[in-house]
């Protein structure tokens, strides 16, 4: 007999015999309160065993006595039942292991948004001020050496020529001093200038019918003196009249305008009055000539170019 238990013990547990078991010790689980009764009543464990016995006929399974017992034996040894491990660096890197896709994907996320403020923060601030180094320091130069280059060949006069040059020293000095703004003005300024020297027009005397050829003005400061003015519209190359920026004496502001008040001494003014009265024709319209290359209008009548917008 204790052969057979001893070679009945050196044999391998069949699977079958070992998920009986198991399911031995869910079942006694499942009934844990009767269990616990049972089993710390060393007599009453027999009756434990019957109870499974039935349990199991009642279910249509055959439960062998030998794996009831094991059953019943696991449980008191705490058998089939899961341990959680202690905390630690190893468990908690296992426990991201098997997490890995969604810790991936938070990974990835923060990595992204992360790369979003970078690339957010490299455009709105460090690019433009990027760009604004590269214009100050090559860009703007270039363009103003080229604006210069324009005005100086346009210039045909000492004055346009040393106006170009003080613009192109003003923008070089604002390049060099970290400021955009005065150098845009002075590329700005030079530019104008060409613009300016390019056109090319005569001032002449207003003669439709129905418009005045001239007024005159009692100054508020003086009222026993008269300022004359001849009413004249600067004429294009193809005969049609150019607006111009005119500034008047009177109140100091600057108005784009086809025509306006030329002021003139009293001679001139009388001349021109006397012209027209003859036939309504005025013979010499032409005041002025405003030559390519030169800044200011030549006046063939003494005129200082001060000027009226209304009349």
């Amino acid at each position: 007999m204790a052969d057979s238990s001893a070679a009945s013990a050196a044999q391998p547990v069949k699977l079958d015999d070992l998920m009986l078991a198991m399911d031995v010790v869910d079942t006694l689980r499942h009934q844990e309160a009767f269990v616990a009764r049972e089993l710390d009543d060393e007599g009453r464990e027999q009756e434990l065993k019957s109870r499974l016995r039935k349990i199991y006929r009642d279910q249509g399974i055959d439960v062998s006595d030998d794996v009831i017992a094991e059953g019943v034996k696991a449980l008191k040894d705490s058998r089939f039942v899961y341990t959680p491990p202690r905390p630690g660096l190893g468990v908690t890197l296992a426990r991201l292991w098997v997490r890995r896709g969604r810790v991936g994907a938070m990974l990835a996320a923060l990595i992204g948004l992360a790369f979003l403020g970078s690339a957010g923060y490299y455009f709105a601030v460090e690019r433009p001020a990027e760009q604004a180094h590269i214009a100050l320091s090559t860009s703007l130069p270039k363009a103003l050496d080229a604006a210069y280059a324009d005005a100086s060949t346009e210039a045909k006069a000492p004055a346009a020529r040393e106006k170009a040059a003080q613009l192109l020293a003003d923008g070089k000095r604002a390049a060099q001093n970290g400021d955009p703004a005065g150098a845009k003005s002075a590329l700005q300024g030079l530019e104008a200038l060409s613009a300016e020297l390019r056109k090319t027009y005569q001032i002449r005397v207003v003669a439709a019918p129905g418009e005045k050829s001239g007024v005159f003005r009692i100054p508020n400061r003086n009222t026993n003196a008269r300022n004359y003015y001849l009413i004249v519209e600067a004429i294009g190359a193809d005969g049609q009249p150019i607006a111009l920026p005119i500034k008047s004496e009177e109140d100091g502001t600057t108005k784009m305008t086809t025509k306006w008040g030329l002021r003139v001494d009293k001679q001139t003014y009388d001349r021109v009055g006397a012209d027209k009265a003859d036939d309504g024709i005025i013979q010499n319209r032409t005041l002025g000539e405003k030559r390519r290359g030169f800044p200011d209008v030549d006046y063939s009548v003494p005129a200082s170019g001060a000027a009226i917008t209304q009349w």
